[in-house]
């Protein structure tokens, strides 16, 4: 029986920003499931988190078919808590989910061919206990296969009623505007790009945005906070409890570099005197580009949504502050 009632002031409490040129809006902070929703988790963490994200507006939870671990679980854990608490919210809710990376052996169990993607989507639906996703992306361009094929896919599963919009993920900029292009032929257009983006990642900036602004497909930014290494977390230390800590984790320690650090501790000085956690300003620096719509934090506590989702009271910035910035991470 259902026992969640979310919070009634819950759309007063964040802001929405439109996908590119769609109908869609986006809460600026998404929340993603790539971590701390697996196999190896607690399902009532799980619930906490997704129950306390929903209670703040954050609308749009994101998955993929290999996300958890072990691989398909986290979109168990999604489906199992949609079943008994968030099924009455469904319509107010953005779920996407992803396929393009190794996910079962053999030759189609990974890549972006017609044959692996819609059975992919069609296992991502069974685990989650959904008619269709609000967004299904390809994950990664298939040097293997014509990227006609792969956009031919999503064009397909659109018009089948398996996903309303059509994205794709970890594109360069000029793969993403031939995808772009062959959407917008077949008449499905591409709603949304994922890439991976941050202070420390910013590889977009080097002509994938203004792709994006021409054609008028929206951004959402994975990773914003570098996988927790912009924050204060690391500042004295690995924590025992941390994502680096964790075997599974997609953040290595050797990637906390001393030379990271010492940016780390200048960048935080800065959001200490703005008021803000290092996070915060973080995920503003980011959404202060018109280009990005979302940016899709990770967590593991409920505190650290509520601290992500009070970045957006401010989102301001001074020109000597974007400067400092870009003198501590060597952009200037």
């Amino acid at each position: 029986m259902n026992s969640y009632v979310p919070s009634p002031n819950r759309y007063e409490l964040t802001k929405y920003r439109r996908c590119g040129q769609s109908g869609i809006q986006l809460p600026l902070i998404s929340l993603g499931l790539w971590h701390n929703f697996g196999g190896v988790d607690t399902l009532e963490n799980a619930r906490r988190l997704l129950f306390a994200a929903f209670d703040l507006g954050i609308t749009h939870f994101d998955l993929a078919n290999n996300y958890g671990p072990p691989y398909g679980s986290a979109e168990q854990t999604f489906g199992a808590i949609l079943a008994t608490d968030l099924r009455p919210y469904r319509d107010e809710l953005i779920i996407s989910t992803k396929a393009g990376y190794d996910m079962w052996p053999g030759p189609y169990g990974d890549g972006g061919s017609r044959k692996y993607l819609v059975a992919s989507l069609d296992q991502s639906l069974k685990r989650m206990g959904l008619e269709y996703v609000d967004i299904f992306y390809s994950h990664r361009p298939d040097p293997d296969t014509p990227l006609e094929e792969t956009m031919m896919v999503l064009d397909h599963v659109v018009r089948q009623g398996k996903a309303l919009y059509a994205g794709i993920s970890n594109y360069d900029a000029e793969k993403t505007d031939r995808a772009v292009s062959i959407l917008r032929e077949l008449g499905t257009p591409c709603l949304i790009h994922q890439a991976k983006y941050s202070m420390f990642e910013r590889w977009v900036e080097r002509g994938l945005l203004d792709v994006l602004r021409t054609t008028g497909t929206g951004c959402i930014a994975f990773s914003p906070l570098a996988q927790g290494l912009l924050t204060d977390r690391y500042l004295k230390g690995i924590p025992g409890d941390s994502r680096a800590a964790k075997a599974y984790s997609a953040l290595k320690t050797a990637e906390i570099t001393r030379e990271k650090l010492t940016k780390v501790t200048a960048l935080n000085a800065i959001a200490e005197r703005r008021n803000q956690t290092l996070a915060q300003m973080a995920l503003v620096w980011l959404l202060r580009r018109p280009e990005v719509t979302s940016v899709l934090i990770g967590a593991s506590k409920v505190e650290q949504i509520h601290n992500c989702a009070a970045a957006l009271s401010r989102a301001d910035f001074e020109g000597e502050e974007l400067e400092q910035i870009e003198r501590i991470l060597g952009h200037d």
